[in-house]
This record gives C-alpha cells, structure tokens and sequence, in this order.
C-alpha cells in the first residue's frame, strides 16, 4: 500500500471536531483524501482545517446539527454539484442520551438520542447512496457499540439507539450486496473520549486508548482496498461505548 492510499478520494466525516471523529479526519487526509467535515460548531471545524491544511491536506468544513434533517439532504445536493460522487462516509456523529433506568430517561434525552444515532444516519443514507454508488469504490463505516447487544442496565437509550443503527446499516450493506459498495459497523470499545468520561466518570483514561489509536484503524476500511462487507467489526473489549 502507497503513503497516500486514499490520494483523489473524497470522504466526508460527521462529528468530526473531537474525539474518534476529529482524529480520522486527519488520518484519513494524511492518507490523501479530501475531506468533508461536518459537526455543529464552526470553531471546532475551523481548527480541524488549519490542523489538515497543516499537514498539506484538503478539507472543506459544512456546520450542522443533525437534528435539522432537512440540512442532510443539502449536504448530499451539495457534494453532487461539486464533485459527483463520494467516495467514503465515515458515520460517526453520536451522543450518548441519558445514564439512568429506563423509566427515568428524560425523554427529550430519548427522542435525541435516536434522532441523532438513528434518524440522522437514515437521512444520511438516503441522501449519500446515490453519492457512494456513484463512486468505483464507495466505502461506509458507521460507528457504534457492543452497549447495542450488551443491554446492561442504565444504558437503555444508548444502547436502543445503536441497536436500531446496527439493525439499519446490516438491512442496507444486504440491499447493497451486488453493488461495489462496501458498508460496515465499528464498535471502536472504551476509548479516551468526553463521552467515554461522562459515561464513566470514575475511570482512569490513562488505560484508555487514545482516538488517534482508533482512527488508523478506520483508514483502511475506508480504502478500496477493503473487501468485508455488511460486517460488525469490533476493536476492543466487551463493554459498553
């Protein structure tokens, strides 16, 4: 494999500004690839484009929240007209929801957690397929958890979000089984992320994986190279997040 693997591709990557997001954005331009980089904060995005264009790479940074959906339908209208296709979706965008049993789950927590785990990855696909087909090798990772089949207690929301994102994203790499499209899962396990910090509050992040150690994991299933398919692909450990 060259030093630029991904040298004329385009990826786009969502929650981009921190944490697994952040870092594989900047691996994944390390490896070539123009990225496309969405997350809420316009700073957060800047500072990820002067870290790419830094290391010589390319990056064009689109604010949004993924609760305004009719936004992911302009962000696939968006890619269209300016480059045609797409050629790698990293799907990483999250938010945990609420640590609490299940009956005292906020449900403005609940409804968040699927509308940005669930809904916005559906409005993804839907607005990014034609994008990904169009493309001689289109590539999508979405990231979730073994909390999807663990089940443990207090983790209701978290966990009912990634296992419907699970569910979603098999449905739709077997609808896409004939194409050159190549769709997977990631359970990345306990990383050095705020979300792993709030979930986890009393845990020493030193024996943590950092998210840079996770996104040169990420790069190679992203390339063409990568063949697997539909696949639940996991990391480390057995816990939750």
């Amino acid at each position: 494999m060259t030093d630029k693997p991904l040298k004329g591709r385009v990826t786009l990557v969502t929650g981009a500004t921190r944490g697994i997001g952040y870092a594989a954005a900047i691996e994944l331009a390390k490896a070539g690839s123009h990225i496309i980089a969405t997350a809420r904060t316009q700073g957060g995005l800047e500072d990820l484009d002067d870290a790419i264009r830094a290391q010589g790479g390319e990056c064009t940074i689109v604010p949004m929240d993924f609760k305004m959906l009719d936004g992911i339908d302009q962000l696939g209208k968006a890619v269209y007209e300016r480059w045609g296709r797409l050629d790698g979706l990293l799907a990483n965008a999250g938010v945990l929801g609420e640590i609490a049993p299940v009956p005292h789950i906020s449900p403005k927590k609940f409804d968040e957690a699927l509308a940005i785990n669930v809904t916005a990855n559906f409005r993804l696909i839907r607005s990014l397929e034609p994008l990904l087909m169009a493309s001689p090798s289109g590539r999508a990772v979405f990231m979730s958890s073994r909390a999807s089949v663990s089940r443990k207690a207090f983790w209701g929301a978290y966990a009912a979000s990634k296992a419907a994102l699970d569910a979603m994203v098999q449905c739709w790499a077997d609808e896409t089984e004939q194409s050159n499209l190549r769709i997977n899962l990631v359970y990345p396990g306990p990383v050095r992320t705020q979300m792993r910090a709030k979930a986890m509050p009393g845990e020493d992040p030193d024996t943590l994986p950092q998210p840079i150690d996770i996104a040169k994991r990420l790069v190679p299933l992203l390339s063409p190279d990568y063949k697997a398919h539909g696949e639940i692909i996991s990391f480390r450990g057995e816990e939750p997040l």
